[in-house]
């Protein structure tokens, strides 16, 4: 395995010395120590082509070959950047992709990560980006950085790391603070699915929030008919459930999203309140990081999210803090007529004993098709 600091090492000796992404779980101990020694040389970004964009901009203000990375899932987002902007028939801009491989043919992962991790490596070469897979081998590891890098730089192109589970060494960061708000997700999931009503549907974005509501029916047993799991797609929730929220105006559509979620596709916001969509109620749970993947930091705590739909055209924009003032606010919420939100403020981390759900995303999108039809 490899560490984070020899790593991190070989490329600023090689002359990187700019990082931007959007985390991985794969990449956690990088994500983490970048975070801890890069200073305002590393930026977590708002979506994986954004960090392509800000490599760019960084690469042409310098010369210098940066790096970014992201979890494969999203390289939909880069593939704009990287053919229209970074490629050799374009600006011809070299920089490192370090990718983290999910879903990689022969392993188990969860069922968002199959397809991509199937053509992760036939996306690169459809895009003519020269990659290899790391080694864990630090010596082989070294070879490798140092030979993409070349041609990154001498043929004025991109290039790709693609990283498997347990590459790197695990690492401790230092710099995140703990978060001091009392709620956690989990609570106040299950408050605002206790004051529901029995036509209400839900769709919620990837990774926790979904698996967390899950676990919250089945503890009040009853099915899970009712949502739409978003396993994949970060940051597409809201619009999934604008979709149905225009198709289906008799009922109220909750979209239980994430910041770091929001932020990756922030746009939407201003389509939701630019459409006035009366029956769409947005509930962001912020805990300022990318809890999914490791708990990095995102800019969650640092805007307002209240304040930006409201300027995008909701109606109504609330943040609760303390628990014994939620019930309240989702009352409020459901009462008021659409589009509005509530961010829900809650402590970053998880149970350690979180399940997965236990029917298939196929499963799920039929029992929720047939809800929405009666």
């Amino acid at each position: 395995m490899i560490h984070c600091q020899d790593f991190v090492d070989w490329l600023v000796a090689l002359g990187v010395d700019f990082y931007a992404g959007v985390p991985d779980s794969l990449l956690k101990p990088v994500c983490f120590y970048l975070a801890d020694h890069a200073g305002d040389k590393h930026v977590v970004a708002a979506n994986e082509g954004g960090a392509v964009a800000l490599a760019c901009g960084y690469h042409l203000a310098t010369g210098k070959v940066p790096l970014v990375y992201l979890q494969n899932s999203g390289q939909g987002n880069t593939i704009n950047p990287l053919l229209s902007l970074a490629d050799r028939d374009v600006y011809s801009i070299p920089l490192m992709l370090l990718i983290g491989w999910r879903g990689e043919p022969g392993t188990k992962d969860e069922p968002q990560h199959v397809k991509q991790g199937k053509v992760t490596v036939s996306l690169l070469e459809a895009m003519d980006i020269p990659h290899r897979v790391l080694p864990p081998e630090p010596e082989a590891a070294r070879r490798c950085v140092d030979e993409l890098l070349a041609i990154a730089a001498t043929e004025s192109r991109p290039v790709a790391l693609l990283v498997r589970k347990d590459t790197f060494q695990p690492y401790k960061p230092t710099g995140q603070a703990a978060s001091d708000f009392e709620m956690t997700r989990e609570q106040a999931i299950e408050t605002v699915v206790a004051a529901l009503g029995e036509t209400d549907a839900i769709v919620s974005t990837t990774g926790k929030p979904s698996r967390e509501l899950y676990e919250c029916r089945d503890r009040a047993g009853q099915g899970h008919q009712r949502e739409f799991l978003t396993v994949g797609s970060m940051g597409h929730a809201s619009q999934i459930a604008m979709g149905i929220a225009l198709a289906r105006p008799d009922r109220q559509i909750f979209c239980l999203d994430g910041d770091g979620a929001m932020l990756m596709h922030m746009g939407g916001a201003a389509i939701v309140g630019a459409a006035g969509v009366a029956n769409f109620k947005h509930v962001i749970l912020n805990n300022g990081v990318h809890d999914s993947v490791g708990g990095m930091a995102t800019a969650g705590l640092q805007v307002s999210f209240t304040e930006i739909v409201k300027a995008c055209g909701y109606t109504e924009a609330w943040r609760v803090e303390r628990h014994e003032d939620l019930p309240e606010k989702i009352a409020q919420l459901r009462s008021a007529p659409g589009p509005a939100m509530l961010e829900i403020m809650v402590q970053k981390g998880a149970r350690a004993d979180l399940g997965r759900p236990k029917t298939s995303p196929v499963e799920n999108k039929e029992a929720f098709i047939e809800f929405l039809r009666h």
